[in-house]
């Protein structure tokens, strides 16, 4: 398919929404695009600023996430909850190596004040264990920290689901979204695993591309984010 090619001049933020040489721009359900804060819709305007020739939606990613919270979240917030909520089932901090001793340490000094924080935050435990097979956590952990994602409304939860799918936990995603931690320790507690790896193997190229395009990503949501407080 041909991409499409930049066909305005004039990019102008009415009332939080981003408009075209006059035009209201439109979600992909032809919905408005109307933004929460003044910060994300000059962020968003940015982007559509910044197109040259070809439209890239990959170098737009809050726009991406904007017309996910209005198309995909906002219609069912419950369900979108439950979803994101099922990571709490099987999140990476909760799944340790069994060897060797350096990366169990290593694991155990980044992991575990994550989940102390969380433990303390919402009154809830953890139950970790050593190696991959699934194990059942409490079921007031998962009822809670569902609760927990269900008081954020449509934008929010657009923001927080890369970041807990791209992590594989939900409890980093929450420790990043109030506060409790920054993008980079969440980010370099996520890739912990691959990380040392790496350090200790060596990384092919297609490995490491693959993990600088996740980390835009990660970096993306975090920013959006950002732009809603």
């Amino acid at each position: 398919m041909t991409p499409a090619k930049r066909f305005w001049t004039k990019v102008a933020i009415v009332e939080r929404g981003i408009s075209l040489d006059g035009r209201a721009l439109k979600t992909p359900a032809r919905t408005a695009l109307q933004l929460p804060t003044d910060a994300l819709a000059a962020a968003v305007a940015e982007e559509w600023r910044a197109v040259e020739g070809d439209i890239d939606p990959r170098a737009m990613p809050l726009t991406g996430l904007a017309n996910a919270a209005i198309d995909r979240v906002a219609p069912d917030v419950p369900a979108f909850v439950a979803g994101l909520a099922r990571y709490a089932q099987a999140d990476l901090l909760c799944y340790r190596a069994s060897h060797p001793a350096e990366l169990i340490a290593a694991q155990g000094e980044t992991w575990d004040p994550p989940l102390d924080w969380a433990r303390s935050r919402y009154d809830i435990d953890f139950v970790v264990t050593g190696g991959i097979v699934h194990v059942d956590q409490p079921a007031e952990t998962i009822a809670r920290l569902g609760a927990a994602l269900a008081t954020r409304d449509a934008f929010h939860l657009a923001a927080l689901s890369p970041l807990v799918t791209l992590s594989g936990s939900l409890v980093l995603a929450l420790a990043l979204a109030e506060g409790a931690m920054t993008e980079q320790q969440a980010w370099e507690a996520a890739e912990l695993d691959e990380l040392w790896q790496a350090e200790q193997w060596g990384e092919d190229s297609l490995a490491k591309m693959m993990r600088d395009d996740k980390r835009r990503d990660f970096r993306a949501a975090a920013r959006f984010l950002a732009l809603l407080d």
